[in-house]
């Protein structure tokens, strides 16, 4: 079993119970094939195990592996032509999007993300087009593009059985369109109607492909309130009880959201899912910004988590969660980057800097986050969302071997008063390019901005060219469906309360 050190001036650990960072001081940590073996001091590890090659050293921060607990696609809507919208509108405004080989797709934002700390992803397929062996050839893709890479994902395909492009039923939408976009409009829903039994069924066959692979898990996700019958929260339910997978579940991320979980229910969305058993220490609640305090209690109640997903929430008009009170509540609640970044990419250090920059409301004690809150969300708290918590998130003997290494003297060129926490000073200034070096399960997988498994230039110049191309007749259509669907979805939703 390959034996080797990672040493840093600073190594940040983890987090006391009570939220403190633990750091030892030029320190090191033993690594055996893909997990630490060992933590402490960098003169005692030497003294113990003389003649082990060293990755890092003096100028080094070392940190756990930052974990993005709610990711879809990797070429951004905004890249692909779908312009920033409110979140229901942005649904027709994605047919825009052409279709990309998965692959590249999938290497394209994996990139991004481990360039900028990531180690862990939590991707949450949202929709495929096809029959079940359409849908696991197109997961198939996509896995393998975070193997090939040695990057470790959470893959889930999203279980959705009603309600595909409104809050109301597909057929009521095709009828209310004019007569020759029924069609078209129809057309396109049907090519994603995959039966609910053979949904579950791409679940259970890629729980079993992927049951012994280390990098890989497997997690439940049923996609939202509106996107799923009754029938559809019973077999989730069913199924996480089966086999104990963890579950990722977008709730609440609008207040159209909650005005429907209104009319359907007769009152919250969330008392409505805790009927069927959801809520519960396997669900992590995505987005969750139209939450009630009610619907907060339910939730550390419960024992569940939530992800934040700060740059989605601004960029989609979806409005601004109570982190604050997220925090205090006691849940653990993680960060997720979703569809794209403020600047339209995955760069994982500058999610953690808005989330602590935006919620800082007035006034002199208004609660807001604080730097190592934040961070713990970003690692610990993003591993529990996963199905390899209690293994990432931290650095500690037994722990996954996920490893980021910072260059200090990138982060702080060309002054930092050394008074200032080390946490503080990592969350503000630390950008992409201050990280330099990237173990996932002990092997370096990227090193002074070169991937080690992947050519980074080849992947995007491939990139390139598949996209310079025509539209195919398809994506003509689609492109041309998507702007003639746009005012008849804002229609819909024009006399719905937005509070």
């Amino acid at each position: 079993m390959k034996r080797h050190l990672v040493t840093a001036d600073h190594i940040l650990t983890g987090f006391d119970p009570d939220g403190r960072t633990r750091i030892i001081e030029d320190g090191a940590i033993l690594v055996e094939g893909d997990r630490v073996a060992g933590i402490g001091p960098a003169k005692l590890l030497r003294q113990q195990n003389r003649g082990l090659p060293e990755t890092g050293g003096k100028g080094r921060v070392a940190i756990p592996g930052l974990i993005n607990a709610h990711h879809h696609v990797g070429l951004t809507p905004f890249q692909m032509g779908a312009r920033d919208q409110p979140l229901e509108l942005w649904f027709p405004e994605r047919l825009v999007m052409r279709d990309v080989d998965p692959r590249l797709d999938t290497l394209y934002s994996a990139l991004e993300m481990i360039a900028s700390g990531v180690t862990t992803v939590q991707h949450l397929h949202s929709r495929a087009p096809g029959d079940v062996d359409a849908v696991l050839a197109r997961a198939g893709q996509i896995v393998g593009a975070y193997r090939e890479l040695g990057m470790r994902a959470s893959y889930s395909f999203a279980l959705r059985d009603q309600n595909r492009m409104i809050y109301a039923a597909d057929e009521d939408f095709v009828r209310s369109l004019p007569a020759d976009l029924r069609k078209p409009a129809a057309d396109y829903l049907a090519g994603f109607g995959l039966p609910l039994k053979d949904q579950i069924a791409v679940f259970h066959a890629l729980r079993d492909r992927y049951r012994d692979d280390p990098l890989i898990g497997i997690q439940i996700a049923p996609s939202n309130l509106h996107w799923l019958s009754d029938a559809a929260l019973e077999s989730a339910a069913r199924i996480a009880g089966d086999t104990g997978a963890p579950m990722h579940m977008h709730l609440l991320e609008t207040p159209y959201q909650k005005e429907y979980a209104r009319r359907r229910t007769g009152g919250s969305a969330l008392e409505h899912v805790d009927r069927f058993g959801l809520i519960g220490p396997q669900l992590t609640i995505g987005h969750g910004v139209w939450m009630t305090p009610d619907d907060l209690a339910l939730v550390a109640e419960r024992g569940a988590c939530l992800c934040h997903n700060c740059s989605s929430n601004l960029r989609l008009k979806s409005g601004t969660a109570d982190l604050a009170a997220f925090l205090q509540s006691g849940v653990p609640v993680a960060l997720g980057i979703d569809e794209a970044g403020l600047n339209d990419d995955r760069d994982m250090l500058q999610e953690m800097r808005l989330a602590l920059t935006l919620h800082r409301p007035a006034g002199h004690d208004a609660p807001h986050p604080e730097a190592a809150q934040i961070l713990r969300m970003a690692t610990e708290h993003g591993a529990a969302t996963t199905p390899f918590r209690g293994s990432i998130g931290q650095l500690a003997d037994g722990f996954l071997a996920d490893i980021v290494l910072l260059d200090w003297r990138a982060v702080t060129w060309p002054w930092q008063d050394p008074e200032m926490p080390l946490v503080d000073v990592l969350v503000r200034r630390a950008r992409a390019g201050a990280v330099a070096t990237v173990l996932i399960g002990g092997e370096i997988v990227y090193d002074e901005g070169r991937f080690t498994r992947v050519d980074r230039d080849s992947v995007l110049q491939s990139v390139a060219i598949d996209l310079q191309r025509p539209d195919t007749p398809q994506e003509a259509k689609l492109r041309a469906l998507s702007r003639r669907l746009i005012d008849p979805v804002a229609r819909f939703y024009r006399d719905w309360p937005v509070r």
